[in-house]
């Protein structure tokens, strides 16, 4: 059991990585004006990675609201420039 335990905080840091990345591509998207691909990278964060973070959250059983921080802090951007 710790085997996974491990496997799944690693996997965890490592979405909260790709989460930080794809949140400075959706922002540099916005300064160039890329609408379209600032879409598909607040799309990649809302359905895949902020989903699958809580999941692993919700599996590992520990308090974390990083997930629901990540989420709001999406929709901010959503609501201010209209994605």
């Amino acid at each position: 059991m710790v085997k996974r335990v491990k496997r799944i905080e690693k996997g965890i840091d490592s979405l909260k990585r790709e989460i930080e990345e794809h949140f400075e591509k959706l922002k540099r998207d916005i300064e160039e004006g890329n609408i379209d691909r600032g879409r598909y990278h607040s799309k990649e964060l809302d359905r895949s990675l902020i989903s699958s973070l809580e999941l692993k959250i919700r599996v590992l059983g520990v308090k974390d609201d990083s997930a629901s921080k990540y989420r709001e802090r999406l929709n901010k951007i959503k609501e201010e420039f209209g994605l």
